[in-house]
Parts: C-alpha cells; structure tokens; sequence
C-alpha cells in the first residue's frame, strides 16, 4: 500500500515531461539482487523515452563496473546515466581549481574520475586530500594524510556515510574515516555527495533536465530525500532499503510521496502523483 501527499506547487499539474534520479542500493538493487519491478521501471522508462539517471555516494567502482554489476542483476543502465560521488568530486575540483592534485585515500572509482579531469596524484605538497570509499583503509595512508593536511592541503570527501552494507554487517565508511582524521589534523572535510545538493545539482547537468520536473527517489531521509528537498525537487521515498514508514515520521521533513518498491511506479512512470 504506498501513501501520497500533496504535490509540491513547483510540480505541474498536468503529465510533465518527468525525468527520473534513482539511487541505487536499497531502490534498485537489496544485498547483490535486484528490487521488484526495479527491471520492469528502467524498461518502461526507455522504452517511453523518458531520461533517467542513477546515483550512488559510494566512490569505489566506475561507472562502467556498475552498469556490469547492475547488468548481473538483469537491470539495463548505460553507462552515461551512471552518476557517483567520485564523478561529482572530480567535477567540483576540476571547477574549483583546475589541474590541480590530490593526495587520494580511494580506489579506481575515485582515481579514474580525478585523471579524468587532468588531476595530478602525488603524495608532494599536493592541493587536496581526497578522501573516498575504500575495503582497504590503510593506517600508514590515513597518517600521510593527516600530516598533508597538517601542511595546509585542503580536505574533501566524496560522501559523508558513516557505515556501509555488507553480508556480514555494517562496515565503517568514509564519514567515519573522516571524523578520525578531522580530529588528528584539526581541519574539517567538505563533503560533495549527498546529502550535499551540490551532488544533485551535477546530476541534473548531466542529465540535462531540471530540479522542477525531475524526481529523486531513495531509500534514506537523511540523503536521497534531504538532498533533493534541497535541490528543488519532488521526492519519493521507497520502503525497499534503509528508512521505514516510523523513520519517515521523525524527520521534520517529508517525501513528496512514500511507497513500497518501485514496483509501484511501473505502468505510472508519465504520471507517479496520483489524485
């Protein structure tokens, strides 16, 4: 049974043109398979011609390793509707301070996304320390780091999650990396990922559409809706991952609408606000 609320008034009345941000974990995919209906939406949506795009924080893999994890799952995303953290990162230093260099804690993901943009790695008096998601923390990195920072180099972070899923439990993330390294060195991260507007701002560019007919749909109050109240946008908030209905109701803040899985949405995708 999925719950509505009233339409924002920015929303226009009538079929809009709707383009569509999903994150991924918890929305499309739960632990490895995929979401009910999560398949049956993305055809629907290409079939329909309407543009979607799917974002992650996490910064570990590329886009081109998610559309083949998402592809083992029977879920179709091509690779330039593949949006993550790392991506944005590199797209706000490139912005900030072009062909500057980073001293990076992360893996191909990040790596791939700042060489793309003519970053410099080094480990030399570089401009930032980058830090993203990563299985391999490692003590004698973090330390370099902190003394970087220590140096003057400014500190980003690809997202400020503070645990991750596993099949064995949460694992620690980024965010919690973060803290420990703010408190060593005394200099405070900017995080670019959600729930950062900033993270959905770059999305929306790169899809070409706007905040005003473009949906944000996720699994968690704190990011996914937060981050797209903030930038604008209707959200929906799904049942299918982190937050619950009694989650919801805490927040001081609502979903445009909440249901069950995105399930909910096939056959609805031109029209996802019902009277």
């Amino acid at each position: 049974m999925s719950e509505a609320a009233s339409v924002p008034e920015s929303v226009p009345s009538e079929e809009p043109a709707w383009s569509y941000l999903f994150d991924m974990d918890g929305v499309l995919v739960h632990e490895e398979h995929p979401v009910p209906g999560a398949g049956e939406l993305l055809a629907e949506l290409t079939e329909r011609g309407i543009r979607f795009m799917v974002l992650t924080n996490n910064s570990i893999h590329t886009p081109r390793d998610l559309r083949a994890r998402l592809l083992g799952n029977g879920l179709d995303v091509p690779e330039d509707a593949i949006w993550t953290s790392a991506l944005a990162t590199a797209q706000f230093l490139d912005a900030q301070r072009p062909g500057g260099s980073a001293y990076v804690i992360g893996e191909a993901g990040l790596t791939t996304a700042l060489h793309k943009v003519g970053y410099v790695l080094t480990d030399r008096d570089p401009d930032y320390v980058v830090l993203g998601e990563t299985r391999t923390y490692s003590f004698t990195a973090i330390t370099r780091a902190v003394r970087l920072l220590e140096a003057g180099a400014k500190f980003i972070a690809t997202n400020p999650d503070s645990t991750g899923p596993s099949r064995e439990g949460s694992l620690p993330a980024t965010g919690a990396v973060a803290a420990l390294m703010e408190r060593a060195s005394g200099r405070a991260p900017y995080y670019v990922g959600k729930p950062n507007p900033l993270m959905m701002r770059s999305a929306l560019r790169a899809l070409g559409t706007h905040s005003q007919n473009t949906l944000m749909i996720g699994d968690r109050m704190d990011t996914d809706v937060r981050s797209g109240l903030e930038a604008g946008m209707p959200t929906i908030l799904v049942l299918s991952g982190i937050s619950g209905r009694d989650t919801a109701e805490a927040y001081p803040y609502r979903p445009t609408r909440i249901i069950d899985t995105v399930a909910d949405l096939v056959g609805r995708s031109a029209d996802p606000f019902p009277g």
